[in-house]
């Protein structure tokens, strides 16, 4: 029998954790089925290379490559044609909100399972109150585990629409480097002390918070600071206090390179909290409140059971003397020893299961859901953008009227330039077949007007 192919999309966020979910899944996967990534997030540039996964980028609403009453059509005629070149038969989508563009697939292709990744820790906003209805959208929700559901206690937590696995996380024993190994790839000294700093940069909240994190670390001897991007600001100035020493790295999967550092400062998202703490690592955890995620609450369950220490995100002060007492080896002895409890990753592997089982079993879409799916993703299309016109998106860089590009390259650092530059790029798995190339120059045309 044939394997199965199915498609994992994702939406974009704060952070990795929607990607790293998919990764995650995709790995398990591999072996028993043909996944392929598509994702609207700028990190799927580093999983072509690295994981041998067939990937897609798909540019997201907010780069404005295209009028805005145009993308969600866009965003369906992407996934549906994927589909249609790979013979898929389930579509996965982890994202805060089902987008109308991934619930109209099944308007076009009703044999299609499609599949809501719907995490749960939800913060009490104006979200919640469309719950019931994209509920009732798809075929099967599931939630991934979270090792602080105990106290979640928003919108998603007394539902019973979904399957809940156990915690998923691109971390494995098996796949995970030796701290020698490990440091080699990273180019870190082998007997001094390092030191992974995963907070995000941008707004003067957060570069406050990262000054006042680093400032934590200063007087830390022979210490080696390991940062994923530049700590500067807008207008590049340092964010590093006198007295550190910082390596910029890049590496994917990080998970795999986590037993380099003696400790860590992370933000409280679902993946760093489900790598870092079942590697063993001594974590200060800094909750970043934007977005959906109640980052706030898993820092508290995590500091309440002894797995990490929590630092009071909007008191600066507070953050450095909490990231101070990282310098202490008892302190990150207790830390270390403690998080050796937490083994218990596999919802990866339970998800895949999952998507496996709705990919060969034949069920038919009752009518009255495919009428109830047109009418919503009509209403959710319209009312979005009526949003979108009130409260526009930033503004993006300008958008080059050079040629759209079209690639299939899977090298990690043509993605990168390319999904963050200005010119229109459309991305294609490395076996697209001429029909395929065909068929996504006639969706470019649609949506870019040229």
């Amino acid at each position: 029998m044939d394997k199965p192919t199915i498609i994992l999309a994702t939406s974009n966020g704060i952070g990795m954790g929607h990607l790293a979910r998919a990764s995650a899944i995709a790995l398990e996967l591999k072996d028993r089925a043909n996944p392929v990534l598509v994702s609207v997030a700028g990190g799927i540039a580093e999983i072509p290379s690295t994981m041998g996964i067939p990937c897609e980028y798909i540019p997201g609403k907010t780069r404005r490559w295209m009028p805005a009453h145009r993308w969600d059509r866009y965003f369906r005629d992407r996934l549906i044609a994927i589909a249609d070149e790979t013979g898929a038969s389930v579509i996965s989508f982890d994202g805060v909100v089902p987008y109308p563009g991934f619930i109209a697939t099944k308007l076009k292709r009703p044999d299609l399972k499609i599949v809501w990744v719907r995490r749960g820790l939800w913060q009490k906003n104006i979200l919640r109150f469309a719950l019931p209805l994209q509920s009732r959208l798809v075929d099967q929700i599931i939630e991934p585990g979270d090792v602080a559901r105990s106290y979640d206690h928003g919108p998603t937590s007394h539902r019973s629409d979904s399957f809940v696995s156990s915690p998923v996380s691109l971390y494995s024993p098996q796949r995970a480097m030796s701290r020698v190994d490990a440091r080699k790839v990273l180019g870190l000294d082998a007997q001094r002390p390092a030191v992974l700093v995963q907070l995000g940069t941008g707004d003067s909240d957060m570069n406050e918070k990262m000054t006042a994190a680093l400032s934590g670390l200063v007087g830390w001897h022979d210490l080696q600071v390991v940062l994923l991007k530049d700590p500067v600001d807008s207008t590049g100035k340092s964010l590093v206090p006198a007295g550190l020493e910082i390596k910029v790295q890049r590496y994917f999967p990080l998970a795999n390179v986590l037993a380099a550092f003696d400790a860590a400062i992370a933000a409280t998202g679902y993946n760093s909290v489900h790598e870092l703490l079942p590697a063993q690592v001594p974590t200060v955890l800094i909750s970043n409140i934007r977005g959906t995620d109640d980052q706030d609450a898993r820092a508290q369950w995590c500091h309440d059971h002894g797995y990490a220490l929590r630092a009071e995100h909007s008191n600066l002060s507070e953050i450095t003397a909490t990231v101070r007492k990282l310098q202490d080896l008892n302190t990150r002895t207790a830390l270390a020893d403690k998080c050796a409890a937490l083994k218990d990753t596999s919802g990866g592997r339970e998800i895949a299961d999952l998507l496996i089982s709705l990919a060969t079993t034949k069920k038919k879409t009752k009518p009255l859901t495919q009428l109830l799916r047109l009418i919503a993703t009509q209403g959710i299309h319209k009312a979005t953008y009526m949003y979108r016109l009130i409260r526009p998106y930033k503004k993006s860089q300008p958008i080059s009227e050079s040629e759209t590009i079209f690639s299939n390259e899977t090298s990690a650092d043509f993605l990168r330039t390319h999904i963050k530059g200005n010119q229109r790029f459309e991305h294609m798995i490395a076996s697209a077949s001429p029909a395929y190339q065909e068929r996504r120059h006639q969706i470019s045309r649609a949506a870019y007007g040229k």
